[in-house]
């Protein structure tokens, strides 16, 4: 496999900055943007940009051969609805709009379990059945969970419009450190439980370095085996929760249809996706930590 020079845009965030650390671990070359200064050295060559500045965008790609999207607004109530819904998708569009004009033929783009209706939807919604695959309806019922679908449909026109583009559309769920894994445990022991709330999560969860590896897999995977547009969850293979799935499901959510072929740990969410197309699977767990 060739070494990659690999531009990372919101590298100055929680998964940028692992990301960027990954990918040079591995050998592979970084330029590293942002409208912010990361806090530390990234240990490779920073550009400072907004995410509509195409031509300083156009500029630091010259050189590289992918491009791993991470810049958007994480979460609402930041920013007014939308702006968050603009900045969100603009970022998405611009970036691969720049690099597939440079030739870049490798991207990944940021995604979120927030597409299908999780986290931040207004009331705790359920989905229809476990495991949760990547062909689930998505019903998401804000600004956010619509501005990763909406990213996700501009990945793929790009990938009809090159048909030797590959891209990977990853459907992080909460992305955690190990710390903030078992801090949200801890709470959780701890009680009283908030189960409208775990309800809308699904207790899903995948540690930061599973995360960062996954953007980096889907980089290297698509030097030696182009795979074109792909939807990826990219969750942990198990819950963030003491009890099984089917024992919560079965106390809060009854109705919801239990399938075969869910992760051998438990979780609500199937990966099996993510290992066909990338190789990727989770080595971490909040489970290790104990």
């Amino acid at each position: 496999m060739s070494r990659e020079q690999v531009l990372v845009t919101g590298a100055a965030g929680k998964l940028g900055r692992a990301v960027v650390a990954d990918l040079l671990d591995a050998g592979h070359q970084v330029v590293a943007v942002d409208r912010r200064q990361p806090e530390e050295d990234p240990g490779t060559r920073f550009v400072r940009l907004e995410g509509d500045d195409v031509p300083g965008l156009a500029a630091a790609l010259e050189g590289c051969t992918a491009l791993v999207a991470l810049a958007s607004v994480p979460s609402p109530g930041s920013l007014p609805p939308h702006q968050l819904f603009r900045d969100n998708t603009q970022a998405a569009f611009v970036a691969l709009q720049v690099a597939t004009a440079a030739g870049v033929r490798r991207a990944v783009v940021a995604s979120s379990g927030s597409a299908y209706v999780t986290a931040w939807s207004p009331r705790p919604t359920m989905v229809d059945e476990v495991p949760v695959r990547e062909e689930h309806p998505l019903r998401n019922a804000e600004e956010y969970g619509l501005s990763k679908q909406v990213s996700e449909e501009i990945a793929a026109m790009f990938c009809r419009r090159h048909p030797d583009l590959s891209v990977a559309a990853l459907r992080f769920h909460w992305i955690a450190t190990a710390e903030e894994q078992r801090e949200r445990m801890t709470a959780q022991r701890g009680g009283p439980r908030d189960w409208p709330e775990e309800l809308r999560q699904m207790w899903g969860y995948v540690d930061l370095r599973d995360a960062a590896r996954a953007c980096r897999l889907a980089v290297e995977t698509a030097q030696r085996r182009p795979y074109g547009f792909a939807v990826l969850n990219v969750v942990a293979a198990d819950l963030l929760a003491d009890e099984t799935l089917d024992a919560l499901l079965s106390a809060h959510a009854p109705h919801v249809r239990r399938s075969p072929g869910g992760p051998s740990a438990g979780g609500a969410f199937a990966i099996d996706r993510a290992r066909e197309v990338i190789g990727w699977e989770p080595r971490h767990s909040w489970r290790d930590l104990d």
